[in-house]
């Protein structure tokens, strides 16, 4: 299953090239959610909220009522969780509040699976280099997404791994890396990091793995059945 990306940072649609350079900007949020109509989820993710350097609760919010969609970005309480939930997300991705110290934090995500269940959670595991990175990609761990996905599997329904090395620049996931994750869990995985061709996608799927896909269809590379392009103006 294709799972477009609508990501936000400072109150416009964005892509960034591994969530560091804009390469993409738009203030027509209406007119991608008219474009991802289709689909039966899409991704929303508040980068500045991830980052620590505010949030755009309100377009999170509108999207949560429009359309079926799983939400991240700065989700470090169940309050805030619930809160997502209550506004109409499907499931909520849990990042960086999983992880400190190089320690996957066992205890948060027991908090979370018994307040809210595994069926609504998903866990992030954004890995660079091989290992997992966090704080909207900023620091590094020295845990692997291998050893993250088999501490967390227990806590969460299914997990969003990101391939941080080849996000945003359309070169292709790396798909053994992908494979590497899925051996060490039993839970659902959904990929994202440089899907370029719906063969990719195709193949994910025929694997069993979802694919989050931004660059690619903002751009108008993937040619999805909705159209090879999107909303005509920023």
């Amino acid at each position: 299953m294709l799972i477009p990306s609508i990501d936000f940072q400072s109150g416009r649609v964005v892509q960034l090239v591994q969530g560091d350079k804009l390469a993409i900007e738009s203030h027509d949020l209406d007119g991608w959610l008219d474009r991802f109509a289709r689909f039966p989820i899409v991704q929303v993710i508040d980068l500045d909220a991830a980052m620590g350097t505010g949030d755009n609760s309100a377009l999170v919010r509108y999207v949560c009522a429009r359309r079926a969609c799983q939400v991240g970005g700065g989700i470090r309480t169940v309050e805030r969780a619930q809160a997502l939930l209550d506004a109409g997300a499907s499931r909520v991705i849990l990042g960086s509040s999983l992880f400190s110290n190089d320690v996957v934090q066992i205890d948060r995500a027991r908090e979370f699976f018994d307040a809210l269940g595994a069926d609504r959670l998903i866990a992030a595991v954004d890995s660079r280099g091989g290992h997992v990175t966090i704080h909207g990609w900023k620091t590094m761990t020295t845990i692997t997404a291998a050893e993250a996905v088999t501490s967390l599997s227990p806590f969460v329904s299914s997990f969003l791994y990101t391939h941080v090395d080849t996000e945003g620049t359309m070169k292709g996931l790396n798909v053994e890396a992908v494979l590497n994750v899925q051996r060490a869990t039993t839970r659902k995985i959904i990929a994202a990091g440089g899907i370029r061709e719906m063969s990719e996608v195709d193949h994910l799927d025929a694997l069993g793995i979802d694919a989050v896909v931004g660059m690619a269809i903002y751009t108008g590379v993937m040619k999805t059945a909705a159209g090879p392009t999107g909303p005509t103006g920023p």
